[in-house]
């Protein structure tokens, strides 16, 4: 569906209740663009106290996951929370508050490589202002929000030299001026979200999965779900960003600020 006619959440809350009623919900949420704005920096990309609140509150009520392609020890500093799941590196490296530490093995053959790719990255991207070389426990994620625009087809040339270097052990996943360049394997935030509800238990007719993300890497999640749970894109169709975007997801937050909003409204 394109994203200019998706209805939006917060108009849609007494459908959105009577489809939760009697059942039992688990939130899923992306971290940048939907719990922060997007930013230049990646480490400029702090949550404000206000939706660090709204999470903890409804982590009171609900099991809350938050899956990002940033490293989870990265993400669990920025939350400041230990009540919720987290999955970083799209899903390759979970904890979880009771089950602790959740690896995906496969991430850890790739270790080597990773290193091999960030280190080439940052040789051939020296001499380009403002690009930024991004290293993650499974992957490396190449920033060109700041390069001029100039330079950014050198930014994408480079990503795509190391890829047709190793065309069977690596794949780039494209985002918001960012490409991460990851493991070539089967495994996405859909399947992360997948194999979470069945880890957590909560695989079952009477919970109903929430899933709020704003990148290309978060429609795996919302086609994850189906019919089974609810998808909720978070921004502005307007934005030249996502503007002409279609999507799997059901409902429209146009701004964290409104994702803050709706997480108010469920923890109550």
């Amino acid at each position: 569906m394109p994203l200019t006619d998706l209805p939006r959440a917060l108009d849609h809350l007494d459908a959105l209740n009577q489809r939760l009623a009697g059942n039992e919900a688990v939130v899923f949420l992306d971290y940048d663009g939907t719990l922060t704005p997007i930013v230049d920096r990646p480490e400029d990309a702090v949550i404000s106290d206000s939706i660090r609140n709204a999470v903890r509150d409804l982590a009171e009520r609900c099991t809350v996951c938050v899956v990002s392609g940033r490293d989870r020890a990265v993400v669990q500093e920025l939350m400041g929370l230990r009540s919720l799941v987290v999955a970083g590196s799209h899903g390759f490296d979970i904890w979880a508050p009771e089950a602790g530490t959740i690896e995906r093995e496969e991430g850890r053959a790739f270790e080597a490589l990773m290193g091999e790719v960030e280190a080439r990255l940052r040789d051939e991207l020296d001499d380009i202002d403002a690009a930024i070389v991004e290293p993650k426990k499974v992957g490396v994620a190449v920033h060109d929000r700041l390069v001029a625009d100039a330079d950014r087809p050198r930014v994408r040339a480079a990503v795509e030299a190391v890829l047709a270097d190793h065309p069977d052990e690596l794949k780039m996943t494209p985002g918001k001026r960012v490409y991460e360049v990851q493991p070539r394997i089967d495994w996405d935030k859909g399947k992360a979200v997948r194999y979470l509800l069945d880890a957590l238990g909560l695989d079952r007719a009477d919970v109903v999965p929430l899933y709020l993300g704003d990148d290309v890497t978060d429609e795996h999640a919302f086609e994850a779900l189906g019919g089974d749970g609810i998808g909720i894109f978070v921004g502005d169709p307007d934005d030249p960003e996502v503007a002409g975007r279609t999507t799997a997801a059901d409902y429209l937050l146009r701004s964290p600020a409104e994702v803050e909003q709706f997480l108010g409204r469920l923890a109550r």
